[in-house]
């Protein structure tokens, strides 16, 4: 009787699989277009216009930069502001940005590596990625070795470099979730 009882389980637990993985794959192929991809909500203040800037000190935080904790990187300034959730600009620095630039708007962070190989072959530390453009993966990292040139390569590169030191600043403030401001 104990055999024929375990049997019982095994054809309705196969026949439960069997029914969980046909729904499963009619959801999938149901799914709109564009859903499962990284989503930007784009401010129009920030995509719109380009963000006012204190002619008297360019290393002040832009007017139209998001408000609550963020990082904000302006892609014409090439400078990047940690906010904190108090408004107060803990850190500013220069980088120097990768041949792709993300498109102004606001992304979380979505991955981090402690340590990898750029898309150029420069060893870098501390990436955090907030998003991607035409497959580029876009982010902030620090170069551990010399980087190379560009010249020294064809390939699009969506890295945006800081210092090291600047890296390990990212790298503790940019955690998965936080908010990163693009504006012009």
């Amino acid at each position: 009787m104990a055999n024929g009882s375990s049997g019982f389980v095994f054809g309705l637990t196969t026949a439960a699989l069997v029914t969980v993985g046909v729904l499963a794959y009619q959801a999938s192929a149901t799914v709109p277009v564009g859903l499962g991809e990284p989503q930007t909500s784009a401010s129009p203040a920030a995509a719109a216009s380009k963000a006012p800037r204190d002619t008297a000190n360019p290393a002040a935080l832009p007017g139209v930069s998001g408000s609550g904790e963020r990082v904000v990187y302006s892609v014409d300034d090439d400078r990047v502001w940690l906010v904190d959730a108090r408004e107060r600009v803990t850190r500013t620095f220069t980088v120097t940005p990768g041949s792709v630039d993300p498109v102004p708007g606001t992304y979380p962070v979505t991955s981090r590596a402690n340590s990898v190989t750029g898309t150029d072959g420069t060893p870098i530390e501390h990436v955090v990625r907030f998003t991607a453009v035409d497959g580029v993966a876009i982010g902030f990292s620090a170069a551990v070795g010399k980087p190379r040139s560009a010249a020294d390569t064809d390939v699009r590169t969506g890295g945006i470099r800081e210092s090291r030191e600047d890296g390990e600043a990212m790298w503790e403030f940019a955690t998965i979730g936080v908010k990163v401001v693009v504006i012009p």
